[in-house]
This record gives C-alpha cells, sequence and structure tokens, in this order.
C-alpha cells in the first residue's frame, strides 16, 4: 500500500455497512414519530419499530462480521438508540398510550450519564454491561408490544407493553448506575477501552 493509500483509508473510515445500516435507523425515527402523531396506519408504525430495533442488532452483528468496526460507529449507534428511544417513547406518551413518568425517567437518567461522561472522561469508552444489553431489549420489545396495542382489539398486548416499558425503565436506572460507577472509578482516565459501543 503507498503513502496516498494510507493517507486515504481513515478519510472514509465512517462509510461501511454498518454504518449505513445506523443511518437508516436515524431515518425510520421520523416516519415513526410522524405516524404515531397522526394516529394512522398502527400496523405500519409497529413494523416500522420492529425495522429500528432490529436494525440495532444488525449493525452491530455486521461490524463484528465484516471487521468493519469504527470510532464512527461507536459513536453513532447509542446516539441513535438514545435518540429513537426518545422521540418514541415522547410521542407514546404524548398520545397517551405510555405514562410520562417512564420517558421521563428514561430521559433523566441519559441527561445524568451524558452529562457526567461529558465532564469527565468524554474520551473513555464505557463497557456495555449485561443490564444494559437486557435494558435495550426490553424497552424495544415493549415499545413494539405498545404500538401492536394501539391497533383496535388488541388492548391486552398494549397492557402487555406498558407494564414491559416500567420494567425497562427500572432496568434503565440500574443500567445507568452501572455506567456512573464506572465514569467515577478514580482510575477511568487509564482504562482501556473494552467495548465497541454496540449494544
Amino acid at each position: 500500500m503507498n503513502t496516498k493509500d494510507r493517507t486515504l483509508r481513515p478519510r472514509f473510515e465512517w462509510w461501511t455497512i454498518p454504518n449505513v445500516v445506523t443511518v437508516i435507523r436515524f431515518v425510520l425515527i421520523v416516519p415513526i414519530v410522524a405516524l404515531l402523531l397522526s394516529g394512522a396506519q398502527p400496523l405500519t408504525v409497529a413494523t416500522l419499530t420492529v425495522l429500528f430495533g432490529a436494525t440495532d442488532w444488525v449493525d452491530g452483528f455486521l461490524a463484528r462480521r465484516l471487521g468493519q468496526e469504527s470510532r464512527v460507529g461507536e459513536i453513532l449507534d447509542p446516539i441513535a438508540d438514545r435518540l429513537g428511544i426518545g422521540c418514541l417513547g415522547i410521542a407514546l406518551s404524548i398520545i397517551g398510550a405510555i405514562p410520562w413518568s417512564v420517558i421521563i425517567v428514561i430521559l433523566l437518567v441519559d441527561l445524568i450519564v451524558g452529562s457526567v461522561f461529558l465532564v469527565r472522561h468524554r474520551n473513555y469508552q464505557l463497557s456495555v454491561t449485561w443490564i444494559g444489553k437486557i435494558r435495550t431489549a426490553l424497552i424495544m420489545i415493549s415499545a413494539f408490544a405498545v404500538t401492536v396495542g394501539l391497533v383496535p382489539g388488541m388492548e391486552l398486548v398494549l397492557l402487555i407493553g406498558q407494564v414491559g416499558l416500567v420494567v425497562g425503565a427500572l432496568f434503565h436506572i440500574a443500567a445507568g448506575i452501572g455506567y456512573l460507577r464506572q465514569l467515577l472509578r478514580q482510575d477511568v482516565p487509564h482504562a482501556p477501552a473494552t467495548a465497541h459501543g454496540r449494544d
């Protein structure tokens, strides 16, 4: 590889298949929220919500399988998760499908962890925990159940999804406490990056 090739490669590191999938996840947020607020096509909303959740697993799987893990992906993936869950939760709260307390807890935990991260250790890469993985899966599955429950006659599924989101919010608090412990450790600035930011 010549010097020119070595110079160009880092510039296009972000242009990978996993990162394209992550960008698709960002794009999906818009129609999901729009359809929820309009009250139209609940089945379409449920389908798009499934796609949103599936891309969260697909991008991480492809990154590992294709060897295309990148710093850009590590940054974009959690942002897509938090933004998608936040927007979806706010939209569901606005239409009365879930209580505001659930989304407030989720956003408050994210705000606290994000603030501590930026103030103390912005260059440190948090290690994804098993509680964080369960939290993410539970919230996404429950959000899907809530959107399915908006279909007439599916009230039981709506209730199951609402309960799941409450439990997911509790796991979110537990995961947030775990991440805060990582960030508040005295040795954090010297700790190696042990995760790839995709849970």
